[in-house]
């Protein structure tokens, strides 16, 4: 295994940074494990709810060059 392991070791070092990122979202991904179908259900409710609610006119959207502007004065703290 320690043999295999070095191998690969020395194969992700020889990747360019945007083949390192790829491959550690995809091993990441393997970690979690496949999706929980109740937890997908739930986040598709979730999102239908909040997209309701927007065309109700129940709460108003902040746009998104907004969010980002609190995030970097956040940050910037």
């Amino acid at each position: 295994m320690a043999t295999a392991l070095a191998e690969i070791e020395e194969k992700v070092r020889a990747l360019s940074q945007s083949d390192k990122a790829a491959l550690i979202r995809l091993l990441i991904g393997e970690l979690d494990g496949p999706p929980d179908p109740d937890i997908e259900k739930a986040w598709i409710a979730e999102a239908k709810r909040r997209h309701q609610e927007l065309l109700e006119g129940r709460v108003k959207g902040i746009p998104g060059e907004q969010v980002f502007a609190n995030i970097r004065a956040l940050l910037a703290r």
